[in-house]
């Protein structure tokens, strides 16, 4: 079983989406975690302010932190070789590094979120 571990930098919580302001990023990213996990995949996450010893522990995060700082961070993990770091990477390439098929919806020729035109959108009185 393929095995992904994220080092995510300090925040409130293991995930990072909780607050009131949450950055839509962390949002897909644990959604893409959990799709991960849907999949067959290992999944952990270690958040710095939770567990700090993990990180001095991993000679590969502890190397990133020491040349980028936490600047580095998050540092994704597959196995025991780093294929990320100082960034949370799209579905798309986390299912490339899992070695997991990975079909991209096409995006659609219509505009907004409903779809149609903008008058179609406008008229009604909730779109999606």
């Amino acid at each position: 079983m393929t095995k992904v571990t994220v080092y995510d930098p300090a925040m409130c919580c293991s995930t990072g989406i909780c607050g009131a302001e949450v950055d839509q990023n962390l949002v897909n990213f644990a959604a893409d975690l959990d799709w991960l996990k849907s999949n067959g995949v290992e999944v952990t996450r270690i958040n710095l302010s939770q567990e700090p010893t993990k990180f001095a522990e991993n000679d590969v995060v502890k190397g990133v932190l020491e040349s980028s700082g936490v600047e580095g961070l998050p540092v994704v993990i597959i196995g025991d070789q780093m294929h990320s770091f100082g960034r949370y990477p799209a579905r798309g390439e986390l299912a490339e590094m899992a070695d997991i098929t990975f079909a991209a919806r096409p995006k659609s020729e219509s505009s907004g979120c409903c779809g149609g035109s903008d008058e179609a959108k406008e008229a009604s009185s909730g779109c999606c």
